[in-house]
């Protein structure tokens, strides 16, 4: 189905909810995961794979450890690109650029608390990003580990991308692709505009 002017929403989110929805009914592996860029104060990007946790009107959500690069990146870098590449169930892609911030202690706590026991004691034991001599180092720690179900690290959260910029791809034959940005208005409403491709 061709992406028109009357077909998306007039709301990013409900438009990125839809597409996630789309691409996972279609058998997308991983529709969540997305392409996580931060930078150095000083402008040096870096990006990673991260997984999406959340979607509502204030952003996008993912969880990490704090002290890792990225969480160190946006302590002096508040800012974030993301984007997300489908085959199915059409050829798509949707990048989100905004300011972050850290999500509330209470988020945090009700998502830790969904995790798996193995990912929450590796979450502990794991200073992510540090230099270790080895994964033995890793396997001893948890091994230590006393608690078969830990509270959550003060060190590990979630972060929401306020989107100020939103933009859908779609592929379209002989590269005639469909293009829109949104951005936010004054009003709270968005703009929406078609992008050549």
């Amino acid at each position: 189905m061709a992406v028109d002017e009357t077909s998306i929403s007039p709301d990013p989110f409900t438009q990125l909810s839809q597409w996630l929805e789309l691409a996972r009914a279609a058998g997308e592996p991983l529709p969540e995961a997305m392409a996580l860029s931060t930078a150095t104060r000083d402008g040096r990007p870096s990006s990673r794979m991260v997984l999406l946790r959340d979607i509502d009107h204030r952003g996008l959500v993912f969880y990490t450890d704090r002290g890792s690069e990225k969480g160190r990146e946006l302590k002096d870098n508040p800012f974030a690109a993301a984007l997300f590449h489908w085959h199915l169930p059409t050829h798509r892609q949707v990048r989100v650029t905004g300011a972050v911030t850290e999500v509330e202690d209470e988020q945090s706590d009700a998502y830790w608390n969904t995790r798996p026991p193995g990912s929450r004691r590796s979450a502990v034991v794991s200073q992510q990003s540090a230099v270790i001599s080895s994964k033995a180092v890793l396997e001893a720690l948890l091994e230590e580990l006393a608690d078969a179900s830990p509270p959550r690290p003060s060190r590990w959260g979630g972060y929401r991308i306020r989107p100020e910029v939103v933009e859908f791809w779609e592929e379209g034959a002989d590269r005639l692709h469909d293009r829109f940005r949104y951005q936010p208005e004054e009003s709270r409403e968005w703009r929406i505009e078609r992008l050549s491709p």
